[in-house]
């Protein structure tokens, strides 16, 4: 397949805006872990190669446990490996990536309210918000893992 455009090199400016937005994640207070397993989870709903070999390096490095990225894609059927915090967040994180299914249910979103509070929500919805820009970016430029 031929090389596609380059974002970074065509619109810097749109492209800079989006490392800001993940800059703003990244030092939001939202666990370093939890957010690898935003990450994750959507990029493998997407479809999204890069993201999901990027991720998982970075999961691990942070110090997740092999087993649970393992078993991600079917976290439902492994829920002892995941706090009820995390499960949330992969309820919150699914519903937003598959918008075209309903978006963000008023069970979830109330659920995360009270579990985390207006802020720690907001953040979390940023998150999941970012990664979903990051995975549109290298389904549609076909970017894949070096």
């Amino acid at each position: 397949m031929a090389n596609r455009i380059n974002l970074q090199k065509l619109i810097p400016d749109a492209y800079q805006k989006l490392i800001q937005l993940d800059q703003y994640v990244s030092t939001s207070g939202v666990d370093q872990l939890q957010q690898e397993l935003i990450k994750i989870r959507a990029s493998q709903i997407n479809g999204c190669a890069f993201c999901i070999n990027m991720h998982i390096k970075d999961a691990l490095k942070h110090g997740e446990d092999p087993k649970r990225i393992y078993v991600l894609s079917a976290w439902r059927e492994a829920k002892k490996w995941f706090s009820n915090e995390d499960q949330l967040i992969l309820m919150l994180t699914e519903e937003i990536t598959l918008i075209a299914n309903g978006g963000l249910s008023e069970e979830t979103y109330n659920k995360a309210l009270e579990a985390f509070g207006d802020e720690t929500t907001a953040k979390l919805i940023m998150a999941v918000i970012n990664i979903n820009a990051w995975n549109r970016l290298g389904v549609s430029l076909n970017m894949h893992p070096f």
